[in-house]
C-alpha cells in the first residue's frame, strides 16, 4: 500500500467518514482563492489531507457551536487530525501539522480542497456534496510533507440538475436570490444566533436548512 492510500485508511480508522489528498500547490489558485484572495496557508510542497466527519441530522449538538470551544463535532476532527500527524511522524517519520479552521488564522478553502481532493462536488446549496453523506458533513484538513498527484475531480452527476431545489426556496434569509448563493445573509444570520446567545453559557445552534432539506442527504 502507498503512502496516500495507508494515510488515508489510517483517518478512517481514526474515525473520518472519509479522506483525501491534494497537492498543496493546487490550492493556492482555488476558485475561492481567485474570487475571495488567497488563502491563510500556501505552500508549494507537500500536500493537504482533507479529513471529512458525517454529522449525522439525528445529533444536532455536533453543530452546536460555543465561545472559545467550536463545536463538539470539529473537536472530533481535530482530534483526529492531530493523531494522524502523530501517527505520520512516529511511524513514517514525515512532518505535518493540522491547518487553523478559518483563513484569517492560516487555514485553507476548505470545500474547495474537498471537492480538489476528489471527496464530493459543489452542490447548488453552495454545500459540499459527498456521496452517502450528502451535505451533512464537516471538514478540517493538514499539511502533510509528501507528494501526491493531483486526483481525478468527481463529476456533479446530475442529482442538482433533477433536483427541485428546496434548499433555494427553504431558505430563511433568502441567499439564494436570483438563482445563486450570496455569503452575506447567511453570515448575517450567524451573527443574530451569536448576539442572541450573548451573556448566556450554552451552545449556540446555527441555521442548517439548506442543508438538512437536500435529498442528497435523504438519500444517503
Amino acid at each position: 500500500m502507498d503512502l496516500a492510500a495507508e494515510a488515508i485508511t489510517r483517518a478512517q480508522d481514526l474515525g473520518a467518514t472519509v479522506a483525501g489528498l491534494v497537492p498543496a500547490q493546487a490550492l493556492n489558485d482555488c476558485p475561492s482563492a481567485l474570487s475571495a484572495g488567497p488563502p491563510g496557508f500556501c505552500a508549494d510542497t507537500g500536500s493537504i489531507m482533507v479529513l471529512g466527519l458525517f454529522h449525522d441530522p439525528d445529533r444536532p449538538e455536533m453543530d452546536w457551536w460555543e465561545e472559545g470551544l467550536s463545536t463538539p463535532g470539529d473537536q472530533m476532527l481535530q482530534q483526529i487530525a492531530d493523531d494522524l500527524c502523530r501517527w505520520l511522524r512516529e511511524v513514517h517519520g514525515i512532518d505535518a501539522r493540522v491547518l487553523p479552521y478559518q483563513i484569517y488564522d492560516g487555514g485553507i478553502y476548505l470545500k474547495d480542497a474537498a471537492v480538489m481532493a476528489g471527496l464530493g462536488f459543489i452542490g447548488r446549496n453552495n454545500l459540499v456534496i459527498v456521496p452517502g453523506c450528502g451535505p451533512s458533513i464537516r471538514f478540517r484538513a493538514l499539511w502533510v510533507d509528501f507528494d501526491v498527484p493531483e486526483p481525478r475531480v468527481m463529476p456533479s452527476t446530475a442529482v442538482c440538475d433533477e433536483c427541485p431545489a428546496p434548499c433555494l426556496s427553504a431558505c430563511p434569509m433568502d441567499a439564494f436570490s436570483g438563482g445563486r448563493y450570496h455569503r452575506a445573509p447567511c453570515l448575517e444570520r450567524i451573527d443574530v444566533n451569536k448576539k442572541t446567545a450573548t451573556g448566556e453559557r450554552r451552545p449556540t445552534d446555527h441555521c442548517r436548512i439548506c442543508e438538512l432539506v437536500c435529498p442528497a442527504g435523504k438519500q444517503s
